[in-house]
């Protein structure tokens, strides 16, 4: 039975990467492919390290199917190549000093390597990303509103969204029906909005690999059966 592992959130943590891929082969006859849904470097002098490690498989490894986080969007930012023109979520989120780290962490090669990322990945009936459709910043988990989770994998048609925004590992299924979503106003008294879900869908939050040191959490997924396992490990 063939099996994706799908992980998120290296965030620059060369142990904890090198830890997860051994920990992948190690247990993954039928592995077929290998995902990282973004946060590949983070503010620290390892980015560099593991950049070229997931660029230079070793032997007997796949080459991972790399998609643009939030952390290289940061990077994009800085080096004046992103949608925005100044840090200021990452400087409102971390402070200066997170924002002269990253810049140093992370050289121009490596940006220009993060400039040809994908999105995310579709592929059989799975949306992978790191955010959501909407982009990589926006962050889905268990609490989020199911009006919103119906919304965001019906854009792309998918019954599987995969995404690393969070860091937490989740499944969170949309059984079949409809969902309605009613706001009030003081212009428009009541204005709803309805939602149908024909099948089953359901939106998997991956795990963090390099955010908590000794930590990991990542997911397996196996296309043939919809099955999806999730990992935790120490290093």
């Amino acid at each position: 039975m063939i099996m994706w592992a799908i992980l998120s959130g290296i965030e620059g943590n060369l142990a904890a990467y090198n830890a997860v891929m051994t920990d992948i082969y190690r247990q993954s006859r039928n592995l077929e492919a290998v995902y990282i849904l973004g946060d590949v470097v983070g503010a620290t002098p390892e980015s560099e390290a593991v950049m070229e490690r997931i660029r230079n498989p070793q032997q007997g490894e796949f080459e991972p199917l790399v998609c643009k986080g939030w952390w290289e969007e940061q990077c994009l930012i800085l080096y004046g190549l992103g949608a925005v023109g100044e840090p200021t979520e990452l400087l409102v989120k971390y402070g200066g000093d997170t924002v002269k780290a990253l810049a140093e962490s992370v050289s121009r090669d490596t940006v220009q390597w993060i400039r040809g990322l994908d999105f995310g990945f579709f592929e059989l009936d799975c949306l992978l990303l790191h955010g959501s459709p909407l982009g990589v910043e926006e962050e889905l988990t268990p609490e989020t509103p199911a009006i919103l989770m119906c919304d965001r994998i019906s854009r792309m048609q998918a019954n599987n969204l995969f995404c690393g925004r969070s860091g937490l590992t989740f499944n969170y299924q949309l059984q079949a029906g409809s969902i309605n979503s009613t706001v009030t106003t003081l212009d428009i008294p009541v204005s709803t909005q309805t939602l149908s879900v024909t099948t089953l869908r359901q939106i998997i939050g991956v795990g963090n690999v390099g955010r908590i040191p000794g930590k990991v959490s990542y997911t397996l997924y196996h296309p043939t059966s919809n099955k999806v396992e999730f990992k935790q490990l120490s290093y």
